[in-house]
C-alpha cells in the first residue's frame, strides 16, 4: 500500500472530513471554522460558527449544510443565503452532541458523546427523538448507499455496531458489526466492498475492517488519527485527519499549537454510502 502523505498543515484539530461538491471539507476545532480544500491544497473558510468546536457536518438533500454545535448540544442550518440558524436542539436529548450522518431520506442522526450515550433522529422538518441508547461512547457514525444500515463508532466498546434504517428514520436490529479488539474507532467511512476505515487516535492508525472483524489494512501514523474519508474524483483517496492528542485535560494546548494535518492516500476500492 502507498505512503501517506501530508496534503494540508497548519490545522488545531481537523475532524469530520466530507468530500461534497468536488472538495474536502471538515471541521478545525478551536478555530469556529468549517474548511472546505480543493485537490490542490486551497483552503477556503466556507462558514463561521458561535462556537470554538463545530463538531461535525453534512448536508441536507437540497444542499443545506447542518453543523453540530457540540458544546451547546445544538444543530445548526446554514441556509442557500449563507445566514445560520438553529435546526434542532437536542440538549435535552443527548446531554451535548458529537458527530453527524444525514441518510438519503433527509433524516440526520446525531449522536451524544457519553458512556452511556445515545443516538437521536432529527427529521427534515427539525423534530428530534432519541433513537438508540447505551452507545459506549459514540463516535463516527456511517449509511450504506442503500441506506438501509447505519453503522457506529463505539470508541470505549472498541467496536462498530450496525442498525436496520427503515425510511422514516427508525433503527432495529441492532448488532456487532465488528470486534475490533484493541482498536479505538473515532471517525469512519465507508467503501463499495462494504468494508470499514476507522480513525484510532490512540493508537495512531487508520485501519479497513470488514463485517466481522477482519482486518484488511492498516495505515500508521506518526499522531492520533481522528477521522478518515474516501473522496477525490473518483473517490479512492483517502484523507486522514492527524494530531497530536493529550487527552481532553490539554485539549486548549494541544489545538494551540497546531499540530493538525491531512494525509492523503490512494487507495483501491472507492468511498461508498454516506457521509
Amino acid at each position: 500500500m502507498p505512503e501517506p502523505h501530508v496534503f494540508i498543515t497548519g490545522l488545531a484539530v481537523g475532524e469530520s472530513p466530507r468530500w461534497h461538491e468536488d472538495r474536502l471539507w471538515l471541521c478545525n476545532w478551536g478555530t469556529q471554522e468549517v474548511v472546505a480544500v480543493d485537490l490542490e491544497g486551497r483552503k477556503e473558510v466556507v462558514v463561521r460558527v458561535p462556537t470554538t468546536l463545530p463538531f461535525s457536518i453534512d448536508w441536507l438533500p437540497d444542499g443545506r449544510l447542518l453543523i453540530v454545535s457540540g458544546p451547546e448540544g445544538l444543530l445548526l442550518r446554514r441556509e442557500h443565503n449563507g445566514a445560520l440558524v438553529m435546526h434542532a436542539d437536542l440538549r435535552t436529548i443527548s446531554g451535548g452532541a458529537n458527530e453527524i450522518v444525514v441518510d438519503g431520506h433527509g433524516n440526520a442522526f446525531v449522536n451524544g458523546a457519553g458512556a452511556p450515550g445515545v443516538v437521536a433522529l432529527v427529521t427534515p422538518d427539525g423534530s428530534a427523538r432519541p433513537v438508540a441508547a447505551g452507545i459506549a461512547f459514540p463516535n463516527g457514525m456511517a449509511v450504506t448507499a442503500d441506506n438501509s444500515t447505519l453503522i457506529v463508532a463505539e470508541s470505549y466498546a472498541r467496536r462498530l455496531t450496525a442498525f436496520d434504517l427503515d425510511a422514516e428514520g427508525s433503527l432495529s436490529g441492532r448488532r456487532v458489526w465488528a470486534d475490533l479488539r484493541d482498536g479505538v474507532p473515532d471517525g469512519i467511512c465507508l467503501d463499495a466492498e462494504g468494508a470499514v476505515w476507522y480513525a484510532d487516535v490512540p493508537n495512531k492508525r487508520c485501519v479497513r475492517v470488514r463485517e466481522g472483524g477482519e482486518v484488511s489494512q492498516t495505515i500508521d501514523l506518526d499522531r492520533g488519527c481522528f477521522a478518515c474519508m474516501l473522496g477525490g474524483t473518483d473517490r479512492r483517496t483517502l484523507f486522514l485527519m492527524a494530531a497530536e492528542w493529550r487527552g481532553i485535560a490539554k485539549m486548549a494546548e494541544v489545538m494551540g499549537r497546531r499540530t493538525g494535518q491531512v494525509l492523503r492516500v490512494e487507495v483501491q476500492v472507492p468511498g461508498a454510502g454516506r457521509p
